[in-house]
């Protein structure tokens, strides 16, 4: 698979002759008009087996194959050359696909309405042949130990269709936000702790969740003991019931990182107790915060590198957004908030306002400013295939499980292609 970025004058129809495709079957797989303006700056990806590379000044056969770590004699061989051959500057260079490795993939979906929207649904439609799990949010926990399902129309006949395993994430949310105070009363409570597995186990048998996802977030800092023993209690009902178990992880550095929203997030036992944990790495950048980017590659790598000191990197799943953010500048505290958009919406952004697209290496990540028609500065910070392509070397690197998204919903179609490219997704 090659990832292309636009160059200045570059056309659909010069792609086209260049890779020898033609111009639909690169719009379809970028879900782009043939007829639309590129962007300088916008990547796409060109469905190729393997991908070409153009060598610069200074190249070797011995450079370029230990960048896309393959062989010297391999890359020489399948391109007709000598190890030792001289490489003049733009010679196209034939680079073979690597061997695909196995990963789980996860995706959130989130309805807010009474009833599943068809957009919703279409998505996990489209998404489900890509998946292990989908993780329909959430059940939410009420102080009686009940649960308050989501809508979930067709989401498990389409799990069943593409053998997907549905994910019953269970929260602690109420009136839409993370409550310490619900944490409070269900940690503290045995009885109510023994009714709420009773109904978890109840209710993911009567309607085929296999794996049960503990999101509790924004707890008190002294519930951490509690928490951990009430994950200990869980597992061990829930593997009695044939269940799998899971939880999800605020991004910490250190087992000594405070704040409401880490404490009681014990990487050590969880690790202990869940099958695997989804670590949510981003909101860096995030709607009421300061632009930057939802998930610069440093951090993120800071936080799996300290995860996986305390638990098999073979239970992690990195978290990963399918989405950006667009601020109005200047940034002001407890201003407006920023807007979130679709990789496919910040591209139609740019087009619409001749924006050019750059890319920060040292984040790995695009963004681009502009200024809309009231004549107040934008930017946008968002994701493309440069910047899950770097998520996936960096999954590949650490010897992760694999990767969870948040959440389906927000078109981004070269990251589904990507995951087929790299990917042997597992099926349950």
């Amino acid at each position: 698979m090659q990832i292309h970025v636009i160059r200045p004058g570059q056309t659909l129809y010069g792609l086209s002759q260049a890779y020898g495709m033609p111009v639909q079957t690169i719009a379809e797989a970028n879900q782009i008009r043939p007829e639309d303006t590129l962007v300088v700056g916008q990547t796409l990806v060109i469905p190729i087996v393997g991908q070409y590379y153009w060598t610069q000044p200074g190249d070797t056969v011995a450079r370029v194959a230990a960048a896309f770590h393959l062989p010297a004699e391999r890359l020489a061989s399948v391109n007709g050359i000598g190890v030792d051959t001289q490489l003049k500057p733009d010679t196209r260079l034939y680079i073979p696909p690597r061997p695909r490795r196995t990963a789980e993939i996860n995706a959130y979906i989130e309805p807010r309405q009474p009833q599943v929207p068809e957009s919703l649904t279409r998505a996990a439609r489209e998404a489900a042949p890509h998946l292990t799990y989908l993780a329909p949010f959430s059940f939410r926990i009420n102080r009686d130990g009940t649960l308050q399902p989501p809508p979930l129309d067709e989401f498990r006949t389409i799990a069943e269709q593409n053998g997907v395993t549905l994910m019953m994430v269970v929260t602690n949310l109420e009136k839409d936000q993370f409550s310490a105070s619900l944490g409070e009363a269900i940690l503290t409570d045995a009885s109510l702790q023994n009714k709420l597995l009773d109904n978890i186990i109840q209710t993911a048998h009567r309607l085929n969740f296999r794996d049960i996802h503990f999101d509790m977030e924004h707890l008190r800092p002294e519930d951490k003991d509690a928490y951990n023993a009430f994950l200990r209690q869980a597992s061990t009902r829930l593997h009695h019931e044939g269940f799998l178990m899971s939880t999800a992880l605020a991004p910490k550095t250190s087992a000594a990182q405070t704040g409401a929203w880490y404490t009681a997030h014990d990487y050590k036992v969880h690790g202990e107790v869940s099958d695997f944990v989804v670590i949510m790495t981003y909101e860096w950048g995030y709607s009421g915060g300061p632009p930057m980017p939802v998930s610069p590659i440093g951090p993120v790598r800071n936080v799996l590198e300290y995860a996986i000191s305390e638990m098999p990197a073979s239970k992690i799943m990195m978290g990963q957004n399918l989405y950006g953010y667009d601020w109005t500048l200047p940034y002001v505290p407890g201003g407006p908030f920023a807007k979130a958009i679709s990789p496919q919406e910040a591209i139609r952004l740019a087009r619409e306002n001749n924006a050019r697209i750059e890319y920060d290496t040292t984040a790995q990540a695009p963004h681009y400013r502009y200024w809309d028609r009231q004549g107040k500065e934008h930017i946008v910070w968002f994701e493309d295939a440069r910047s899950i392509q770097a998520k996936f070397n960096l999954i590949g690197e650490l010897g992760l499980r694999g990767i969870s998204y948040w959440k389906l919903g927000l078109p981004f179609p070269q990251n589904w292609l990507l995951i087929e490219d790299h990917f042997k997704v597992v099926k349950k």
